[in-house]
């Protein structure tokens, strides 16, 4: 099941997203804003779902490898913003799920996420923070988040965006700001290059990457604007649709296909997006080509499920599970229905299921069977709840929903001492330090000095210091 959670961006985005538009201080694949949770936060929405995340690491894996980088030093973030984007942090590739939804093929997707490696690989967001800082003066600053909104401004046709953000642009110092923005197109450059290469020495096309363009032209087109090409972070669209498309049909798996497996993985990734983002409307939208597509009927039981139809859906995704009984996310959002019914044993039954379907074996799938086990209200399932969950929380440790079930389970036990420790875990991650500490604080008080339960509370009681 897609759940939704806060992730706090590094102090360096912090300063340049009050405006909530953070397009050229990312090493972005596309010119569009980044969305960040109110205009005086630093949060961004996360998405977790365990299928959803098994696919895209796939797709990532072999760049990741091709490219010299630890598979394991990477993580994939998937962002729950509609627009098609994609841009990296730290060691961290961030991918919307508008991204997700709206591209039709694997391989559209594989390509945004060999530009974003290009771009770790690079160092070019290391490089960005020194020309940043060797710029040194607010007007440099000042100008590159008036011409975040000149961009993102014209690209959305907001025209009033677009003016108050020319006007803040030419503020700045011109010669400063245009070395910059050359600094980062000759970047953008390098990682469209660095993507080719990765796709060829992992045989795959880069027909998908020129698609992606495709699409960003036609918006750019449509958006009635002239646009400076040396004003802009990336180089513009056209241009670049023309230097890959040479580099991309030299390869010899240019008209190579995804394959029928990858790209039903993928319809299935589509229409639960479809469902969980716009509802059954979505779905239809989404697979209007082809509605008998297994992503579509997937999405349309989902839907059913969200829309409060609970043994319609059930059906639903029965027929399913016929059809492919060896699928561990069928099993899955099967135990989320049955959740709905308020039939815990049978989902615990589920996602038990599921969890020995899952090859991946998914923290998220594995706490959701502890779950289910602690609503069916035994003593004996109980004791075994707070077993899986625990596990769960082992690989997982920055998931806030794990520590809630968790001091869900300890409160039905009775132990209210670590069910206020869970508590505030789950508050500390989800990014409510005070609120951390208060159930930390009255935590301790029962806990013996020293034990690692007792500093696993201090820690969070010191947080705010650290």
């Amino acid at each position: 099941m897609m759940s939704v959670r806060t992730f706090s961006l590094p102090r360096f985005l912090v300063a340049l997203s009050r405006g909530a538009l953070v397009t050229m201080t990312t090493a972005a694949l596309c010119i569009a804003p980044v969305s960040v949770a109110g205009a005086q936060s630093s949060l961004v929405p996360i998405v977790r779902d365990a299928e959803i995340e098994a696919l895209v690491t796939d797709y990532a894996a072999p760049i990741i490898k091709t490219a010299g980088l630890s598979r394991n030093a990477i993580r994939i973030v998937l962002v729950n913003n509609s627009s098609f984007n994609a841009f990296v942090d730290g060691r961290r590739i961030f991918v919307n799920t508008g991204a997700l939804l709206q591209a039709e093929t694997p391989n559209e997707i594989i390509g945004v996420l060999a530009h974003e490696t290009g771009h770790l690989a690079g160092g070019h967001e290391f490089k960005l923070r020194e020309q940043l800082a060797a710029a040194k003066t607010l007007a440099v600053v000042t100008s590159l988040l008036g011409l975040g909104a000149v961009v993102g401004g014209a690209a959305g046709g907001a025209s009033g965006l677009s003016k108050a953000g020319m006007g803040i642009t030419m503020g700045g110092p011109e010669a400063a700001m245009r070395n910059l923005l050359n600094y980062q197109r000759t970047e953008e450059m390098a990682a469209d290059r660095s993507a080719i290469t990765y796709l060829a020495n992992t045989g795959q096309s880069a027909k998908g990457m020129l698609t992606t363009f495709e699409r960003f032209s036609n918006a750019l087109a449509l958006s009635g604007s002239n646009i400076d090409p040396y004003r802009i972070s990336h180089p513009m669209p056209r241009e670049r649709i023309a230097n890959l498309e040479t580099l991309a049909r030299s390869s010899p798996y240019f008209d190579k296909p995804d394959s029928p497996a990858l790209q039903q993985r993928h319809d299935l990734m589509r229409g639960k997006i479809a469902a969980y983002t716009g509802g059954g409307a979505s779905v239809l939208r989404t697979f209007r080509k082809d509605p008998r597509n297994i992503g579509a009927r997937y999405g349309d039981a989902i839907a059913t499920y969200l829309n409060g139809s609970s043994q319609s859906a059930l059906s639903k995704i029965d027929v399913l599970i016929k059809e492919q009984p060896k699928n561990p996310y069928f099993q899955e959002i099967r135990g989320e229905i049955l959740l709905k019914q308020n039939k815990a044993s049978d989902a615990a039954k589920a996602f038990q299921k599921a969890n020995a379907l899952d090859s991946r074996k998914s923290s998220l799938i594995r706490m959701s069977y502890g779950r289910a086990l602690m609503l069916s209200g035994t003593p004996a399932n109980l004791q075994a709840s707070i077993k899986e969950i625990k596990a769960g929380i082992a690989s997982d440790r920055e998931y806030p929903t794990g520590y809630g079930y968790l001091a869900q389970a300890y409160a039905q036990m009775g132990d209210m001492v670590r069910s206020d420790l869970a508590s505030a875990e789950q508050k500390y991650y989800s990014g409510k330090i005070q609120d951390a500490q208060i159930f930390a604080i009255r935590a301790q008080r029962s806990l013996k000095s020293g034990t690692p339960e007792w500093i696993q509370a201090q820690d969070i009681i010191s947080a705010k210091r650290k």
